[in-house]
This record gives structure tokens, C-alpha cells and sequence, in this order.
């Protein structure tokens, strides 16, 4: 059913609003059913804030849910990201070369491994090669860290999966490949 349009400005000073009736689930009518409808006002604008806000709290839902799990295991986002990083090069890598598969300075290479090193996840070692580069080298808790978030990360994604199990996933794909 079409809403009607009011022409009066809304709280933000928008212009005319869209007065909708809003549409009850048959599983909830049943609650109340001397219920008078229910009518939301809209404006034409309103939709795109609504959904950059709940693209950005899923967003946060999701970063909130990395971190609680990550430090269960003594690992932050970053931390699981360079071991992750280590463990896919199976070697160690240069910290330059670290930061460019992370897409960030070395500077925070630097202060990353610094922190790494002090958890006895991962040493500097020198490069055959070229005796002015250091190099980051898991070490085995390092490895048994990443393995252990790696499992946690498997449990976050079905957990996400789950939730998400009744939509187009190709769609869903698709519309966040264009915020890339």
C-alpha cells in the first residue's frame, strides 16, 4: 500500500515526508488485535542513512566478535593477521615485505613484530641474503597461536554464515563488492 505525503519538514528540515503503513508479520499480529496500524514517517533520504548506519554497526558487530575471539588465545586483530601472513609465506619474510602484504608502513611493522617478539610469537632473523634486512621468523607458539585463531576465525565465519543463511548470497556479494 502506497503511504500519502505530508507537506511538512521533518525534524531535519527535509522537506515533505512519507507517512507508510507499516506492515506486520502474520506471527506477531496475532499479539494485539485491537491494535490500531501502525504508520512510520519516511523521508526519501532516510533510506541511505539507515543503511550506511547498519553497514556500519555490522561492521562493528563483526570487528567486536574478531577481538573477543582472537583474545581468548592472547591475539589481537593485528597480531593474528601478521602470523597469519608468516604462516601462508612459509618462510620468514622481510619486514618490508610484511608490510606491503599487510597494505601498511613499516614503522607499524616495526612496533608490530616489536610486540610479536616480546610474545615469543615470532624472532628477528637476519637475511642470507642482505645482511642490512631483518626478517620476522614464527616460532612454534607463534605457529600454534595462528593455528588456534584460525579456528576461531572458521567458527566466527559460520557463525556469520548462519546468520546470514536465508539471504541471496550472490546478491549480498555482489552489492559489497561495489563498496570495495
Amino acid at each position: 500500500m502506497r503511504g500519502k505525503t505530508v507537506d511538512q519538514q521533518d525534524s531535519r528540515g527535509l522537506g515533505p515526508l512519507d507517512i507508510k503503513p507499516l506492515s506486520v508479520p502474520s506471527s506477531l499480529s496475532s499479539m494485539n488485535e485491537t491494535a490500531a496500524p501502525v504508520q512510520v514517517l519516511s523521508h526519501p533520504s532516510a533510506a541511505p542513512d539507515r543503511i550506511m548506519s547498519l553497514f556500519l554497526r555490522a561492521a562493528h558487530a563483526i570487528e567486536r566478535r574478531l577481538d573477543e575471539s582472537l583474545d581468548t588465545v592472547g591475539l589481537s586483530v593485528p597480531k593474528y593477521s601478521a602470523l597469519t601472513k608468516l604462516v601462508q609465506a612459509g618462510e620468514p619474510l622481510a619486514l618490508s615485505e610484511l608490510a606491503a602484504r599487510m597494505t601498511c608502513v613499516r614503522s607499524n611493522i616495526t612496533q608490530l613484530v616489536d610486540r610479536l617478539e616480546a610474545d615469543g610469537l615470532v624472532r628477528r632473523v637476519e637475511d642470507p641474503r642482505d645482511r642490512r634486512s631483518v626478517r620476522a621468523a614464527l616460532t612454534p607458539v607463534g605457529e600454534e597461536r595462528q593455528a588456534a585463531g584460525a579456528e576461531l576465525m572458521e567458527g566466527l565465519h559460520e557463525e556469520v554464515a548462519a546468520k546470514l543463511s536465508g539471504i541471496d548470497r550472490e546478491a549480498l556479494l555482489r552489492a559489497l563488492s561495489l563498496l570495495q
